[in-house]
């Protein structure tokens, strides 16, 4: 059995950016027709929910394992050969006639990005490729994108039943197209992260909190995170950063780093502050997961250990 299974996307991300004497001029990327602009050294990663969130909780310490779809090309097999280097077990789950899905990030100074995207072959999952007699966890991250709604709802039942606990991180595409079909889904989940925006969408956090048996996050950026586990409610501030490189994957950095913190600790203190710690070290390099934090890591860092928490009953 698992410590953990992340389900959701795995795309190739090249990141990009315009030298520094073009970028000064504006922060915003303007390409004109026909002609021809210099960019510096494209770097190249992987990126996409199920695959950030792997490498968090496998470089925490958990058994892993990460349940996604690519295409059968050179960019699938990257992403196997991460997992394999990460030591994240994975199902190879490929499509021959779509490409797996990849990202162009243009950055700007500041860390903020553009994104061209080609979803490919990543939110096409069927119930028929799920091997379901091998998803055996302690815990399920969910991070569904735009895969299927019957599909995710089967597999969120799959694993209720079987008394897995689930995190789940609903994308904007369930929440803007499905919102009022999800109290299912939120009737079986253990923890629901969201941000704030995401959150509107059930008219607020308070609301929201009302309709979670679990736990609640809603994530605000630089302003931090609240969090409520139906008792108590907790916000918290961030972590000052070095510098901000990338602002891709922080959310799923967040969210990964708050279950791996629960599934060490049972702790909402600590999660916050792992999930916190975790997500500031991934904005400080480039690429969705780069700085994903190790338990060393983390444990030794001095500048991870103290996050003002505020805490009060409900």
């Amino acid at each position: 059995m698992f410590d953990v299974i992340s389900i959701g996307t795995a795309t190739q991300d090249v990141f990009l950016r315009f030298p520094s004497n073009v970028q000064k001029q504006s922060e915003e990327f303007c390409l004109v027709g026909g002609t021809k602009n210099e960019i510096e050294k494209p770097i190249f990663a992987t990126g996409g929910g199920a695959v950030n969130a792997a490498v968090t909780l496998a470089r925490q310490g958990l058994k892993t394992a990460a349940l996604f779809r690519v295409g059968e090309d050179q960019a699938g097999e990257n992403l196997w050969k991460e997992m394999r280097d990460e030591d994240i077990h994975f199902w190879k789950i490929t499509d021959p006639n779509i490409g797996t899905a990849y990202a162009t990030i243009l950055l700007s100074t500041n860390g903020e990005r553009t994104i061209l995207t080609y979803r490919g072959a990543a939110e096409g999952l069927s119930l028929r490729e799920v091997s379901f007699d091998q998803l055996k966890a302690r815990w399920a991250v969910i991070f569904p994108s735009r895969i299927d709604v019957s599909v995710m709802e089967k597999i969120i039942d799959h694993f209720y039943f079987q008394g897995t606990l689930i995190a789940f991180n609903p994308s904007r595409f369930y929440l803007e197209k499905h919102a009022h079909n999800l109290k299912p889904f939120l009737d079986k989940i253990k923890v629901l992260i969201v941000n704030k925006e995401e959150a509107k969408n059930f008219g607020g956090f308070e609301k929201l909190d009302k309709l979670i048996k679990g736990i609640v996050i809603m994530t605000d950026g630089s302003r931090g995170v609240w969090v409520s586990d139906g008792r108590k409610t907790y916000n918290a501030g961030v972590f000052m950063e070095k510098a901000v490189v990338d602002r891709t994957g922080a959310g799923d950095a967040f969210a990964s780093g708050f279950v791996a913190g629960l599934i060490q600790k049972d702790d909402i203190e600590y999660a916050i502050r792992l999930g916190s710690a975790n997500a500031t070290s991934v904005v400080e390099q480039v690429g969705a997961h780069t700085g994903a934090l190790t338990k060393k890591q983390f444990e030794d860092g001095k500048r991870w250990r103290e996050l003002k928490i505020s805490v009060r009953n409900i």
